[in-house]
């Protein structure tokens, strides 16, 4: 299964959340994403039933190997190419935005070149 750019987000933002807090439950996303409750839980049902995360009997959200792969992966683009950004002088702000928009799209070869280039590290 092809995770969608939408999908990939999720999967950042449950390995930031778990990062930062420790824990994730549904709501935590909600708030993180701005997204709403509904979408969200549909989301983590089929992120469940493809084997990307696990949810315990108390809500808490946890990421699979198979999830956590493409979490990092998609973490690493993120603060490498957010780095490099501003490195070239764009604002952090800026710099967030447009990495979580290209962080997606980028064959591997360039990622790696543009690492390299750059000599930032995630």
């Amino acid at each position: 299964m092809k995770i969608l750019e939408s999908g990939e987000n999720y999967l950042e933002t449950i390995l930031m959340l778990s990062q930062k807090n420790g824990e994730v439950r549904s709501i935590d996303i909600v708030n993180e994403m701005n997204f709403s409750k509904p979408s969200v839980s549909v989301a983590m049902k089929q992120f469940r039933e493809n084997g990307y995360i696990l949810m315990d009997e108390n809500g808490y959200i946890s990421l699979t190997e198979k999830g956590l792969a493409i979490a990092e992966k998609v973490y690493e683009r993120h603060t490498v190419l957010t780095k490099c950004l501003m490195k070239l002088g764009v604002s952090e702000e800026t710099a967030k935005k447009d990495a979580c928009r290209i962080e997606h799209d980028l064959s591997d070869e360039t990622f790696e070149k543009i690492k390299a280039a750059c000599e930032c590290k995630g």
